[in-house]
Protein backbone atom coordinates (compact mmCIF):
# COMPACT_ATOMS: atom_id res chain seq x y z
CA UNK A 1 0.00 0.00 0.00
CA UNK A 2 2.83 2.39 0.81
CA UNK A 3 4.49 1.60 -2.51
CA UNK A 4 1.21 2.22 -4.34
CA UNK A 5 1.03 5.65 -2.72
CA UNK A 6 4.55 6.29 -4.00
CA UNK A 7 3.36 5.42 -7.51
CA UNK A 8 0.46 7.84 -7.31
CA UNK A 9 2.78 10.56 -5.99
CA UNK A 10 5.22 9.93 -8.86
CA UNK A 11 2.45 10.21 -11.45
CA UNK A 12 0.95 13.37 -9.98
CA UNK A 13 4.38 14.98 -9.72
CA UNK A 14 5.16 14.15 -13.34
CA UNK A 15 1.87 15.50 -14.70
CA UNK A 16 2.25 18.71 -12.70
CA UNK A 17 5.83 19.06 -13.93
CA UNK A 18 4.67 18.62 -17.52
CA UNK A 19 2.13 21.36 -17.09
CA UNK A 20 4.69 23.69 -15.50
CA UNK A 21 7.15 23.07 -18.32
CA UNK A 22 4.50 23.72 -21.01
CA UNK A 23 5.39 20.46 -22.75
CA UNK A 24 4.62 20.25 -26.46
CA UNK A 25 2.70 17.00 -25.97
CA UNK A 26 1.72 14.84 -23.05
CA UNK A 27 0.67 11.18 -23.46
CA UNK A 28 -1.10 9.37 -20.64
CA UNK A 29 -1.39 5.59 -20.95
CA UNK A 30 -2.92 2.72 -19.02
CA UNK A 31 -2.46 -0.96 -19.80
CA UNK A 32 -3.65 -4.29 -18.45
CA UNK A 33 -1.97 -7.65 -19.05
CA UNK A 34 -3.66 -10.75 -17.71
CA UNK A 35 -3.15 -14.51 -17.65
CA UNK A 36 -3.93 -17.43 -15.37
CA UNK A 37 -0.65 -16.98 -13.48
CA UNK A 38 -0.43 -13.19 -13.17
CA UNK A 39 -2.16 -9.82 -13.53
CA UNK A 40 -0.27 -6.66 -14.42
CA UNK A 41 -1.35 -3.02 -14.51
CA UNK A 42 0.77 -0.25 -16.02
CA UNK A 43 0.19 3.49 -15.82
CA UNK A 44 2.50 5.91 -17.59
CA UNK A 45 2.98 9.46 -18.78
CA UNK A 46 5.30 10.81 -21.47
CA UNK A 47 5.99 14.40 -22.37
CA UNK A 48 8.03 16.19 -25.02
CA UNK A 49 9.41 19.34 -23.37
CA UNK A 50 11.52 20.14 -26.46
CA UNK A 51 11.80 18.99 -30.07
CA UNK A 52 14.68 16.65 -29.20
CA UNK A 53 13.66 15.20 -25.84
CA UNK A 54 10.92 12.78 -24.82
CA UNK A 55 10.74 11.68 -21.20
CA UNK A 56 8.31 10.32 -18.65
CA UNK A 57 7.60 7.69 -16.05
CA UNK A 58 5.79 4.35 -15.97
CA UNK A 59 4.59 2.66 -12.81
CA UNK A 60 3.51 -0.96 -12.79
CA UNK A 61 2.17 -3.45 -10.33
CA UNK A 62 2.32 -7.20 -10.95
CA UNK A 63 0.36 -9.75 -8.95
CA UNK A 64 1.89 -13.18 -9.50
CA UNK A 65 0.38 -16.31 -8.07
CA UNK A 66 3.83 -17.43 -6.82
CA UNK A 67 4.43 -14.31 -4.67
CA UNK A 68 2.61 -13.40 -1.49
CA UNK A 69 2.53 -9.65 -2.17
CA UNK A 70 2.22 -7.65 -5.42
CA UNK A 71 5.41 -6.55 -7.13
CA UNK A 72 5.87 -2.80 -7.69
CA UNK A 73 8.25 -1.23 -10.19
CA UNK A 74 8.91 2.03 -12.02
CA UNK A 75 10.54 2.82 -15.37
CA UNK A 76 11.86 6.27 -16.35
CA UNK A 77 12.19 6.35 -20.17
CA UNK A 78 14.18 9.12 -21.86
CA UNK A 79 14.56 9.54 -25.65
CA UNK A 80 17.10 11.89 -27.19
CA UNK A 81 16.40 12.64 -30.87
CA UNK A 82 19.29 13.72 -33.10
CA UNK A 83 17.45 13.41 -36.45
CA UNK A 84 19.10 10.31 -37.96
CA UNK A 85 20.22 9.05 -34.56
CA UNK A 86 18.06 8.39 -31.51
CA UNK A 87 19.04 7.20 -28.05
CA UNK A 88 16.55 5.52 -25.72
CA UNK A 89 17.52 5.17 -22.06
CA UNK A 90 15.22 3.43 -19.57
CA UNK A 91 16.36 3.07 -15.96
CA UNK A 92 14.10 0.76 -13.93
CA UNK A 93 13.70 -0.11 -10.28
CA UNK A 94 11.77 -2.86 -8.47
CA UNK A 95 10.77 -2.10 -4.90
CA UNK A 96 11.71 -4.68 -2.29
CA UNK A 97 9.25 -7.55 -2.02
CA UNK A 98 9.29 -9.16 1.38
CA UNK A 99 9.65 -12.92 1.19
CA UNK A 100 7.05 -15.15 2.82
CA UNK A 101 9.78 -17.75 3.42
CA UNK A 102 12.46 -16.73 5.98
CA UNK A 103 15.12 -18.81 4.22
CA UNK A 104 14.80 -16.76 1.04
CA UNK A 105 16.15 -13.24 0.66
CA UNK A 106 13.82 -10.30 0.14
CA UNK A 107 13.84 -9.65 -3.61
CA UNK A 108 14.48 -6.37 -5.45
CA UNK A 109 16.14 -5.26 -8.69
CA UNK A 110 17.42 -2.28 -10.62
CA UNK A 111 19.00 -1.70 -13.99
CA UNK A 112 19.06 0.27 -17.22
CA UNK A 113 18.24 -0.48 -20.84
CA UNK A 114 19.87 1.51 -23.67
CA UNK A 115 18.90 1.43 -27.36
CA UNK A 116 20.68 3.29 -30.16
CA UNK A 117 18.40 3.73 -33.18
CA UNK A 118 20.10 4.59 -36.47
CA UNK A 119 18.11 5.72 -39.51
CA UNK A 120 19.60 3.96 -42.54
CA UNK A 121 16.73 5.30 -44.67
CA UNK A 122 14.37 8.12 -43.76
CA UNK A 123 12.26 9.22 -46.73
CA UNK A 124 9.68 11.53 -45.15
CA UNK A 125 8.14 12.44 -48.51
CA UNK A 126 7.15 8.84 -49.27
CA UNK A 127 6.95 7.85 -45.59
CA UNK A 128 9.56 5.08 -45.92
CA UNK A 129 12.16 4.10 -43.35
CA UNK A 130 14.84 1.56 -42.47
CA UNK A 131 16.15 1.56 -38.90
CA UNK A 132 18.94 -0.44 -37.28
CA UNK A 133 18.87 -0.77 -33.49
CA UNK A 134 21.65 -1.73 -31.09
CA UNK A 135 20.59 -2.48 -27.51
CA UNK A 136 22.58 -3.04 -24.32
CA UNK A 137 20.95 -3.65 -20.94
CA UNK A 138 22.20 -4.30 -17.42
CA UNK A 139 20.37 -5.45 -14.30
CA UNK A 140 21.28 -6.36 -10.75
CA UNK A 141 18.84 -8.61 -8.92
CA UNK A 142 18.80 -9.26 -5.22
CA UNK A 143 17.25 -12.64 -4.63
CA UNK A 144 17.91 -16.34 -4.13
CA UNK A 145 20.02 -18.39 -6.56
CA UNK A 146 19.30 -22.14 -6.70
CA UNK A 147 22.00 -24.58 -7.80
CA UNK A 148 21.94 -28.00 -9.48
CA UNK A 149 23.21 -29.69 -6.32
CA UNK A 150 20.04 -28.65 -4.48
CA UNK A 151 21.51 -25.89 -2.32
CA UNK A 152 20.77 -22.18 -2.64
CA UNK A 153 22.35 -18.83 -1.83
CA UNK A 154 20.89 -15.42 -1.03
CA UNK A 155 22.93 -12.94 -3.06
CA UNK A 156 23.02 -10.21 -5.69
CA UNK A 157 22.98 -11.60 -9.22
CA UNK A 158 23.73 -9.50 -12.29
CA UNK A 159 23.04 -10.02 -15.96
CA UNK A 160 23.32 -8.24 -19.30
CA UNK A 161 21.52 -8.43 -22.64
CA UNK A 162 22.71 -7.45 -26.11
CA UNK A 163 20.19 -6.90 -28.91
CA UNK A 164 20.30 -6.22 -32.65
CA UNK A 165 17.15 -5.15 -34.48
CA UNK A 166 16.12 -4.15 -38.00
CA UNK A 167 12.92 -2.19 -38.66
CA UNK A 168 11.69 -1.52 -42.19
CA UNK A 169 8.46 -0.58 -43.94
CA UNK A 170 7.28 -1.15 -47.51
CA UNK A 171 4.87 0.84 -49.71
CA UNK A 172 3.45 2.69 -46.64
CA UNK A 173 1.42 -0.45 -46.03
CA UNK A 174 3.65 -3.11 -44.47
CA UNK A 175 6.21 -3.14 -41.70
CA UNK A 176 8.81 -5.75 -40.80
CA UNK A 177 10.91 -6.11 -37.66
CA UNK A 178 13.57 -8.69 -36.85
CA UNK A 179 15.45 -8.97 -33.55
CA UNK A 180 18.09 -11.16 -31.92
CA UNK A 181 19.12 -10.98 -28.26
CA UNK A 182 21.83 -12.79 -26.31
CA UNK A 183 22.22 -12.79 -22.54
CA UNK A 184 25.34 -12.69 -20.37
CA UNK A 185 25.75 -13.46 -16.66
CA UNK A 186 28.82 -11.75 -15.13
CA UNK A 187 28.33 -13.64 -11.85
CA UNK A 188 28.38 -16.99 -13.69
CA UNK A 189 25.68 -19.34 -14.93
CA UNK A 190 27.42 -22.72 -14.47
CA UNK A 191 25.46 -24.92 -12.09
CA UNK A 192 22.61 -22.42 -11.68
CA UNK A 193 19.22 -24.17 -11.73
CA UNK A 194 17.03 -21.14 -11.11
CA UNK A 195 16.67 -17.68 -9.64
CA UNK A 196 13.99 -16.47 -7.25
CA UNK A 197 13.60 -12.94 -8.58
CA UNK A 198 10.84 -10.38 -8.99
CA UNK A 199 12.35 -8.77 -12.11
CA UNK A 200 10.66 -9.35 -15.45
CA UNK A 201 13.23 -10.26 -18.09
CA UNK A 202 11.30 -8.15 -20.61
CA UNK A 203 12.92 -5.08 -19.01
CA UNK A 204 16.22 -6.19 -20.53
CA UNK A 205 14.94 -6.94 -24.04
CA UNK A 206 11.42 -7.14 -25.44
CA UNK A 207 11.14 -10.63 -26.90
CA UNK A 208 7.72 -10.72 -28.58
CA UNK A 209 5.80 -11.74 -25.49
CA UNK A 210 3.75 -10.03 -22.78
CA UNK A 211 4.51 -12.82 -20.32
CA UNK A 212 6.23 -12.13 -17.02
CA UNK A 213 9.30 -14.37 -17.07
CA UNK A 214 12.04 -14.89 -14.51
CA UNK A 215 13.85 -17.73 -16.27
CA UNK A 216 17.43 -17.01 -17.32
CA UNK A 217 17.67 -16.88 -21.10
CA UNK A 218 20.46 -17.90 -23.48
CA UNK A 219 19.22 -16.15 -26.62
CA UNK A 220 16.03 -14.96 -28.35
CA UNK A 221 15.14 -14.71 -32.04
CA UNK A 222 12.02 -12.85 -33.06
CA UNK A 223 10.19 -11.15 -35.93
CA UNK A 224 7.05 -9.09 -36.46
CA UNK A 225 5.00 -8.33 -39.58
CA UNK A 226 2.60 -5.37 -39.54
CA UNK A 227 -0.14 -4.30 -41.91
CA UNK A 228 -0.44 -0.52 -41.59
CA UNK A 229 -3.04 2.08 -42.54
CA UNK A 230 -1.14 5.32 -41.77
CA UNK A 231 -3.98 7.63 -42.79
CA UNK A 232 -6.28 5.95 -40.26
CA UNK A 233 -3.60 5.41 -37.61
CA UNK A 234 -4.39 1.69 -37.49
CA UNK A 235 -2.37 -1.55 -37.69
CA UNK A 236 -2.71 -5.32 -37.57
CA UNK A 237 0.40 -7.19 -36.44
CA UNK A 238 1.71 -10.72 -36.02
CA UNK A 239 4.83 -11.46 -33.96
CA UNK A 240 6.82 -14.63 -33.32
CA UNK A 241 9.72 -15.45 -31.01
CA UNK A 242 11.81 -18.54 -30.26
CA UNK A 243 13.98 -18.59 -27.16
CA UNK A 244 16.28 -20.94 -25.28
CA UNK A 245 16.93 -20.77 -21.53
CA UNK A 246 19.44 -22.02 -18.99
CA UNK A 247 16.72 -22.59 -16.39
CA UNK A 248 13.71 -23.66 -18.50
CA UNK A 249 12.74 -25.49 -21.68
CA UNK A 250 12.94 -23.64 -25.02
CA UNK A 251 9.68 -21.98 -25.97
CA UNK A 252 7.68 -20.34 -28.75
CA UNK A 253 5.66 -17.15 -28.47
CA UNK A 254 3.06 -15.80 -30.91
CA UNK A 255 1.42 -12.37 -30.68
CA UNK A 256 -1.61 -11.23 -32.70
CA UNK A 257 -2.69 -7.63 -32.20
CA UNK A 258 -4.61 -4.62 -33.45
CA UNK A 259 -3.93 -0.96 -32.74
CA UNK A 260 -6.31 1.79 -33.83
CA UNK A 261 -7.36 5.38 -33.18
CA UNK A 262 -10.71 5.75 -31.42
CA UNK A 263 -10.65 9.56 -31.70
CA UNK A 264 -8.04 12.15 -32.69
CA UNK A 265 -6.58 12.03 -29.18
CA UNK A 266 -7.42 8.51 -27.99
CA UNK A 267 -5.93 5.29 -29.35
CA UNK A 268 -6.01 1.66 -28.26
CA UNK A 269 -3.90 -1.47 -28.66
CA UNK A 270 -5.34 -4.95 -28.06
CA UNK A 271 -3.38 -8.19 -28.43
CA UNK A 272 -3.43 -11.92 -27.69
CA UNK A 273 -0.22 -13.79 -26.83
CA UNK A 274 0.18 -17.59 -26.81
CA UNK A 275 3.34 -19.02 -25.23
CA UNK A 276 4.29 -22.70 -25.08
CA UNK A 277 7.39 -24.81 -24.50
CA UNK A 278 8.65 -27.00 -27.33
CA UNK A 279 7.18 -30.12 -25.65
CA UNK A 280 3.83 -28.39 -24.96
CA UNK A 281 4.27 -29.02 -21.24
CA UNK A 282 3.75 -25.37 -20.30
CA UNK A 283 1.16 -23.31 -22.19
CA UNK A 284 0.07 -19.78 -21.36
CA UNK A 285 -2.56 -17.54 -22.92
CA UNK A 286 -2.08 -13.84 -22.24
CA UNK A 287 -4.31 -10.85 -23.02
CA UNK A 288 -3.01 -7.31 -23.48
CA UNK A 289 -5.00 -4.04 -23.66
CA UNK A 290 -3.63 -0.49 -23.70
CA UNK A 291 -5.31 2.90 -23.90
CA UNK A 292 -3.40 6.07 -24.82
CA UNK A 293 -4.65 9.65 -24.45
CA UNK A 294 -2.70 12.55 -25.99
CA UNK A 295 -3.17 16.21 -25.27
Amino acid sequence: MKDMKKFISFMMLFILSAACLHARTVDISAAYIGASHFDQVRVGALMAPTLNVLTGIEAKTIHERTFKDPVYAINVPVRLDFDFLKLDLTPFYYFKNKSDTPLFQDASAYGISARLIMALEDDQVNDLYTHAVIGISYANQRGTVFYDEGNFSNKDYSQMAYTLELHKNFFRAFGFEAAASVFQYPDGITGVAGLRSIMNQQDLAFTQTFDVTHDLAKYMLGARVTRMWPDNNATLYLGYRYGEYYTADPEHSIIIGNSFAATRSISADIAYNHVRTIHDENKRDILYARLLVSF
